[in-house]
């Protein structure tokens, strides 16, 4: 590695920059986005360790270097890139640095259309609603509310019992979406159903009367908020005990919220204010990806040759 382009760092030693790692990590809005986003940079420093480069002396040309080393999906490629370009904004705002070197360093071109996130059937949900309502209440009532409603995990499991009310008759979870904004959801009968049965097996429907309504909604069997990495992996499994193949997520059932309510007649409009997109093209992309699947030509040829 050319010396002039790595600013050498004499010794190892993260501790300089941890103050200004962790403002930058409370700047975050997103649970899900920070989770990412400080792995990438992780990542990062094991590089800049590796290559005795100082954290806030680096400059463009070694981004380069590092992005010429970075494998996989250009949906990944481009997220670790945006999460050390995040860093570096927060630094050029703390003055900590001059110049964000990864602002002009180029990413992968990301297809709009295309999501890595598989998709259920109804049957498949089906499944996979039976499958969680054997597991217990709390992965029902967990299955129950990503698929009737849309919402991310980190969305369901910052809820608190606080949150989980009424209005003008709708049964309604209160969530905080990606990017910090307060939003209503609402919550229909089946989801209704598995949340009070689940709530009512721990007893914190009542104690939230008493206690101000602060208790999470999904907890662990100590009272402590359920983990987003466990509940994850809850869902995976329910997947696997359900026959689904492929590789299911919480995410998945987004998608799949996504495309049955386009299937059965909900408007792009209505979708998009429902899964809390800012910006239609994100909603759009769930129903190209829909149609293109629905209307593939390797079908019609199926069906001639048949």
């Amino acid at each position: 590695m050319p010396s002039d382009l790595v600013p050498v760092q004499t010794a190892r030693n993260r501790s300089l920059h941890a103050g200004a790692i962790l403002a930058w990590e409370l700047a975050q809005t997103s649970p899900h986005t920070l989770r990412a986003y400080r792995r990438d940079l992780a990542d990062f420093i094991d590089w800049c360790d590796l290559a005795r480069a100082d954290l806030f002396m680096i400059k463009r040309p070694a981004v380069d270097l590092y992005r010429g080393t970075l494998a996989g999906e250009p949906a990944t490629v481009a997220r670790k890139l945006a999460a050390l370009s995040s860093f570096y904004r927060y630094a050029v705002s703390a003055e900590r640095i001059a110049a964000n070197p990864v602002e002009l360093v180029k990413r992968p071109k990301v297809d709009a259309d295309h999501s890595a996130t598989s998709g259920l059937t109804v049957a498949q949900v089906k499944a996979l609603l039976a499958a969680a309502r054997a597991d217990g209440p709390r992965s029902h009532a967990l299955v129950s509310v990503l698929v009737f409603t849309g919402v991310r995990l980190s969305e369901a499991l910052n809820a608190s019992t606080a949150d989980y009310g009424h209005d003008t008759g709708h049964r309604t979870l209160g969530i905080r979406r990606k990017g910090g904004t307060a939003a209503r959801v609402a919550v229909p009968a089946p989801a209704v159903e598995a949340l009070d049965a689940y709530l009512g097996t721990t007893g914190r429907e009542l104690a939230a009367g008493t206690a101000g309504g602060v208790l999470p909604v999904f907890t662990t069997a100590t009272g402590r908020r359920w983990n987003p990495s466990e509940a994850f992996r809850t869902v995976q499994r329910l997947a696997r005990v359900a026959g689904i193949q492929g590789q299911i997520s919480p995410h998945s059932l987004r998608h799949t919220f996504a495309t049955i309510a386009l299937d059965s007649g909900t408007t792009l409009h209505d979708l998009q204010d429902s899964m809390g997109h800012a910006d239609p093209r994100t909603t759009r992309r769930y129903d190209r990806a829909r149609n293109t699947l629905a209307k593939a030509a390797g079908y019609d040829v199926a069906r001639a040759l048949a």
